[in-house]
């Protein structure tokens, strides 16, 4: 049984790594993509903002709809789907079949993302729960801060096409480990669509999504402009930017596993400091960032606080309703994507208006008002004693 589990986990990770390199990897090509295909780099844009858009819509819905359904199947249908779109994309002969090729897996992506959570947390016990869904989060990680230079590597040095081929190899793997490795897992309790449903008319399941919600917009605030701050700020650039941006990447999956451990030695505690620690984090960067080496240990602390941002943002939406995991996975990837766009929105205000340096004053805001949203829930719907109240 250990065996199978960790055979489980390597699986659930490659699966996930090459969906989200799938998604984010496009981000590092875009200049490439833009004069392959001939069109303007914010046309080419597209590429990323309708998969991103895809996903935020289809994150409550797609979960929901396959949630019945033998989770290896779903699990098939989904890097299948991923396989044929990225072998469409090496070949595409036009910029629209290539955008149609990237916004028909972009709703797919919730189903598979929520369900690796899913069948990792209950693969263990309830009390290891937390460390199994952050290995799974340790894909996703990868596939968000490793996937973009990985992917810009292979097309600097061979192709644009290579790198589509890159993304269609990785997603190829995951699905034959899938067929060949994970058993049959059919769906012993089907929940009813309106039971699933049921969980949005309970306070403690939209507390848990505003506290999401403004946790990713904390992050994304600050972390969607990291390469502008480090620019104009301490002055990092080049191939120094690009290896203190790796160093971050990795201080990330640090994150994962750090993460994972605090959730599971004492959860109500890790939830309620981590807005208080990011917070000072942020405005130690007022101090840090006009000098290279202390501001590279303030980037890995980015990093890490990153990674846990996720891994709590997981938590605290699937705790608030455990009898729909699939669902409220698909959720938690929706708040996360509203959360980036928020984020990314406010942080570019604060650029414009006020400037580059204050962008962290945007994020500590919103981890102000996440804890007020996290201490809220705590004091209406108190998870220890279980006090859901409808």
């Amino acid at each position: 049984m250990v065996k199978s589990n960790h055979v489980l986990m390597y699986i659930l990770i490659i699966g996930v790594f090459g969906i989200l390199t799938t998604e984010m990897g496009v981000i590092g090509i875009l200049p490439q993509i833009a004069d392959y295909f001939h069109v303007s780099v914010s046309k080419a844009g597209l590429l990323v903002s309708l998969f991103a858009l895809a996903v935020a819509i289809a994150g409550p819905t797609m979960p929901l709809l396959f949630s019945g359904i033998n989770r290896k199947t779903v699990m098939l249908l989904v890097l299948g789907i991923f396989v044929a779109c990225n072998i469409i994309s090496i070949f595409a002969p036009t910029f629209t079949v290539a955008l149609v090729a990237r916004i028909i897996p972009g709703f797919f992506h919730p189903i598979y993302c929520s369900l690796a959570l899913t069948v990792a947390a209950t693969s263990v016990s309830s009390e290891e729960a937390p460390k199994a869904v952050s290995k799974v989060m340790l894909g996703v990680t990868a596939g968000m801060v490793l996937g973009v230079p990985i992917t810009n590597y292979i097309a600097n040095g061979t192709s644009v096409e290579m790198a589509m081929v890159f993304f269609a190899i990785v997603n190829a793997l995951a699905f034959l480990g899938t067929w060949i490795f994970i058993p049959s897992m059919p769906v012993k309790e089907k929940l009813a669509y309106g039971t699933q449903l049921g969980i949005l008319k309970r306070g403690i399941t939209w507390l848990a999504i505003a506290a999401v919600i403004l946790m990713a917009s904390a992050t994304a605030s600050v972390n969607s402009y990291i390469a502008e701050y480090l620019g104009s700020i301490t002055h990092i650039s080049g191939k120094t930017l690009s290896i203190v941006l790796f160093i971050y990447g990795l201080a990330s999956l640090v994150g994962n596993v750090v993460g994972g451990r605090l959730l599971s030695k004492n959860t109500r505690k890790t939830v309620i400091l981590f807005p208080v620690v990011l917070g000072i984090v942020y405005l130690l960067s007022f101090w840090t960032g006009t000098s290279t080496g202390p501001m590279i240990l303030t980037v890995i602390l980015w990093g890490v606080c990153y990674a846990i941002s996720n891994l709590i943002g997981q938590y605290w939406i699937t705790s608030a309703a455990p009898e729909a995991p699939d669902f409220s996975n698909g959720l938690f990837l929706s708040c996360g994507n509203l959360g980036i766009t928020l984020g990314t929105a406010v942080g570019g205000l604060f650029i414009s208006g006020i400037g580059t340096q204050y962008i962290v004053l945007g994020g500590v805001l919103f981890l102000v008002l996440s804890l007020l949203s996290i201490l809220l829930r705590i004091r209406l719907f108190d998870p220890v004693k279980k006090q859901h109240v409808s």
